[in-house]
Order: structure tokens, then C-alpha cells, then sequence
């Protein structure tokens, strides 16, 4: 994620998206730039949003910070008065009105934040692209935002097969990352990996990361 305003639309960062059999895996770096300069080197940009859905997150870091507050909220409070959890569509509608509104708020700062939608429910597994205009791209295989995408598309296209559990897909988003690690400037210091299946959210312990990447 970018500091630098003059480059918010490049979004420098990397994440991933990828939909397996028994799950969704979601992939991020961990650096945040402004400029040439690396201001953060331990940025999350994977959100648990509820207990079956979480979003990546590439953009201004203010606003992108806000509006996961704002998804997690109304979440919670569609939560309350319907007494069942949202389903991953709703979900995503209701992220989408919140960039939509944000994108067209008149402000000396333009609000450029896209994210990754990752949930589960009883109708499946489901993962979203939402732009930074308030669009919403359901997406059967894979996605990826950020400056680093291309180079995580082309390890993805090269890669990806339909059917994969989560543990290839894991695999395979730490590949996608890497490439872009190694191209792309304002990626790196560091992946996280986020599982989403019919059992809820998952952290993928940062140890075998560090591994898979040796």
C-alpha cells in the first residue's frame, strides 16, 4: 500500500486471492511504501472481517484502515438484527456501497482503496474483487490487486488448476507473492496468509511461510 498520494492508483502492494475446493486462501506482503521511501515494514493488510470472511486490503492506507472499521460494523450489525451471519454476497454489496460512497465524497485526498473478498457460507466458498469505484467482480479461480499483480498473474495463469485444496492454494499464493518480491519494488518484507473455509478464519502460521520460501 502506498503513503505517496501522486501514486495512489498504482496501489503499491501486492495481494492474492484463490479459490480452492474446501476453502478461499488470501495472500499479502507486508510493506507499505510512500515514495521510494519503506515506511512500514510489518503492515497487515489481511483483515478478519467476521468469523467466515475477511478482505485484503491496497490502497491509501487511511482510507483502506477506515473502511475495514466501516465493513466490520455493519457486519456486526446486520448480524444483530437479522440474529444469522451475513452471507459472503451481502457482504460484499455492502463493502462495495461504502467504496462507492467513498470514491464519490469530494475531498482533497481522492479515497483509492480496492480490496479482496474471501467468505464462506452455507452456499459455498466465494471470493470478490471490489474496485476502488465500488464494483464488484465475483471471481471462480483467482484475482490479484496491487503494483505487483502482473507478475502475481503470471505465476497464477502459469499455475492454477481447478480443483486445488487449500493447502496447494496456499502454495501457490506464496509463489504468486514471491514473484512479485522480487520485481516489484514496493513488495516485500513478508507474506501473510489467511484460510477461509466452512470452519471459519485462519492465520497460516508464519513459520512455514518462512520455510516455503527458503
Amino acid at each position: 500500500m502506498k503513503d505517496n498520494i501522486s501514486d495512489l492508483v498504482q496501489k503499491g502492494t501486492t495481494t492474492v486471492g484463490i479459490v480452492c475446493k474446501d476453502g478461499i486462501v488470501l495472500a499479502a506482503d507486508k510493506r507499505v511504501s510512500a515514495g521510494y521511501l519503506i515506511s512500514n515494514k510489518k503492515m497487515n493488510k489481511i483483515h478478519k472481517i467476521s468469523d467466515y470472511s475477511a478482505v485484503t486490503m491496497a490502497g491509501l492506507v487511511s482510507d483502506a484502515q477506515l473502511i475495514t472499521k466501516l465493513i466490520k460494523a455493519e457486519i456486526r450489525l446486520r448480524r444483530i438484527r437479522s440474529a444469522k451471519e451475513p452471507s459472503t454476497k451481502e457482504t460484499a454489496n455492502q463493502l462495495a456501497n461504502i467504496l462507492y460512497k467513498n470514491i464519490r465524497t469530494p475531498s482533497m485526498v481522492p479515497g483509492i482503496v480496492g480490496f479482496l473478498l474471501g467468505g464462506s457460507d452455507s452456499k459455498g466458498h466465494h471470493l470478490y474483487e471490489l474496485g476502488v469505484d465500488g464494483s464488484i467482480t465475483p471471481t471462480t479461480d483467482f484475482c490479484s490487486n496491487g503494483s505487483g499483480s502482473s507478475l502475481a498473474y503470471g505465476v497464477l495463469e502459469t499455475l492454477y488448476s481447478e480443483g486445488l485444496d487449500t493447502e496447494a492454494g496456499i502454495e501457490l499464493a506464496l509463489k504468486a507473492i514471491g514473484a512479485a518480491l522480487q520485481r516489484d519494488m514496493p513488495t516485500g518484507d513478508g507474506i501473510d496468509v489467511f484460510v477461509i473455509t466452512k470452519e471459519g478464519v485462519k492465520i497460516h502460521p508464519t513459520r512455514r511461510i518462512r520455510k516455503t520460501l527458503e
